[in-house]
């Protein structure tokens, strides 16, 4: 039994970087299609498609490397987790890396990233962070 999909998520997108794959399956939810169109728009993966599976539905993401093959996300970590959930307000959301890297964050307006939060004034649960 999988216990906190969101850590799945991230470490299925890490495991295929360091393997040097260009596609990954991962199981599919509404929240991992709103990361992956997060990850997509700030230029951290090339694209993603939801397929049929053989059980429900998939999200095929398409990983991103540089031209001498590194991958463009040099890290992933997950911030909230069902043990230990993590929430912000309006005035603690976080910079990730100095603002080079992106705070994944799930608010009442929906799932952003914490450049949005902020310029929006609203709070929420940290996800993740991207760098």
């Amino acid at each position: 039994m999988l216990t906190d999909p969101i850590s799945d998520y991230l470490t299925r997108i890490r495991n295929g970087l360091n393997a040097g794959l260009t596609t990954v399956d991962i199981p599919c939810s509404k929240l991992k299609l709103e990361m992956s169109r997060i990850l997509t728009e700030q230029g951290y993966i090339s694209g993603y498609e939801k397929e049929p599976a053989e059980v429900g539905e998939k999200i095929t993401v398409r990983l991103k490397y540089t031209d001498d093959r590194r991958p463009v996300i040099s890290g992933l970590e997950r911030v909230s987790r069902p043990g230990r959930r993590r929430y912000v307000d309006r005035t603690a959301v976080p910079r990730v890396q100095g603002g080079t890297g992106t705070a994944i964050v799930t608010t009442s307006h929906g799932v952003m990233t914490g450049h949005q939060a902020r310029k929006e004034g609203i709070g929420g649960e940290v996800l993740a962070y991207i760098w």
